[in-house]
């Protein structure tokens, strides 16, 4: 006999999911667990989803990080209910969000692409490569991580990582030249001497990078503002001219799964300067980064013997991104799994998270 599941989901763009055998109940999109409005509003559907499913649910699945709201409000009903907890990481849940839709079964290779999700390894992950077969997940490779100066505001200031990629380019004496900010002879030093610098994998910031290193955006005014101008950029070019070649020897694989995009980092860098205008630049980056991932995936198929692959994450809401990337992956003769119904991003987190609880049960 099946048994009850609750899922909490994420911090960004919350929502709560229920699940007892095949029914399935997700809530509507609650939002970030940033105000005490939102976190209420978590808190009654919390509530509205036990009522639903009529009994105290066998598993409570929750974010990795112990200190969201959602995990805390897990234990609180956990705590009350008699009930288990299962933390489930951030990524492992976005491809098994994806694997709830499509109904597969079996193990799969994930690529999660998105912003930020605590890893298991207590740092900030964003561009991972995993094995996922139900409950199970193996990190099989990520993006170089990237320090982001300044931490939080790193996210939200795209000339910083901007900076970053200089840093990590052995240019960190050009970065208050060539960024006209107040702060930018400051993050050179923090950069310098790794204060405050934590790192990240994270290919939302590696898009961030990009906008700024091509002077797209500078400072975000609302979420995913340098993301939407580069592939915006990218789109105007490629609808009039077609898609550009990749750069050739655009990204390094290193052997142990780590990929490595500093090359075409790099040449936008040069790009900026005046050997492309700005447009054929950002598409030229959409191109080298759908050659990267596919090659990188194809690694990774050959090495775990897996065809079928399963994207998420909310980088992949980027069009030109998904829709190349699965072309680029189907002309290898791989079977490619995308949402459907469902978003790529956090708001189906908690759909992924219950899968991930079903499959603990079954185990």
């Amino acid at each position: 006999m099946s048994r009850p599941i609750l899922a909490v989901g994420a911090w960004f763009k919350n929502s709560v999911c229920a699940m007892h055998g095949d029914e399935i109940r997700l809530s509507p999109l609650i939002g970030d667990l940033d105000s005490a409005e939102n976190c209420r509003a978590h808190a009654a559907t919390l509530l509205s989803m036990l009522d639903w499913l009529g009994a105290p649910p066998a598993l409570i699945a929750h974010d990795l990080h112990p200190d969201f709201f959602s995990s805390r409000q897990a234990a609180l009903h956990a705590a009350r209910l008699g009930a288990a907890t299962v933390p489930v990481q951030h990524h492992h849940a976005h491809i098994a969000a994806v694997c709830y839709e499509h109904r597969h079964r079996g193990a799969v290779l994930g690529l999660a692409l998105d912003g930020v999700g605590l890893g298991a390894d207590g740092t900030a992950w964003g561009g991972e490569l995993l094995r996922v077969d139900g409950a199970n997940y193996r990190r099989l490779g990520h993006l170089k991580p990237l320090p982001l100066p300044g931490g939080d505001r790193a996210a939200r200031e795209p000339w910083r990582m901007a900076a970053a990629v200089y840093h990590a380019l052995g240019r960190n004496a050009d970065i208050a030249a060539r960024f006209d900010q107040a702060a930018a002879a400051t993050v050179a030093a923090m950069l310098q001497r790794d204060l405050n610098c934590p790192r990240t994998s994270s290919m939302g910031r590696i898009f961030d990078a990009a906008a700024g290193l091509l002077g797209l955006c500078n400072v975000m005014n609302y979420e995913a503002e340098a993301a939407i101008a580069l592939e915006q950029a990218a789109t105007c070019h490629i609808d009039a001219h077609g898609w550009p070649d990749a750069i050739a020897s655009g990204f390094v694989l290193e052997p142990t799964g780590q990929l490595d995009l500093a090359p075409c980092l790099a040449a936008l860098d040069r790009a900026a300067d005046g050997v492309a205008n700005v447009d054929c630049a950002a598409a030229i980056f959409h191109a080298t980064l759908i050659d990267a991932l596919s090659a990188w995936i194809a690694w990774a198929a050959a090495d775990q013997g897996l065809t079928t692959v399963a994207c998420g994450g909310g980088c992949f809401l980027n069009r030109l991104l998904a829709s190349g990337l699965r072309r680029a992956l189907e002309r290898r003769g791989l079977n490619v799994l995308f949402p459907i119904h469902l978003s790529p991003g956090d708001a189906a987190i908690a759909v992924g998270q219950a899968w991930i609880a079903q499959h603990t049960l079954e185990s």
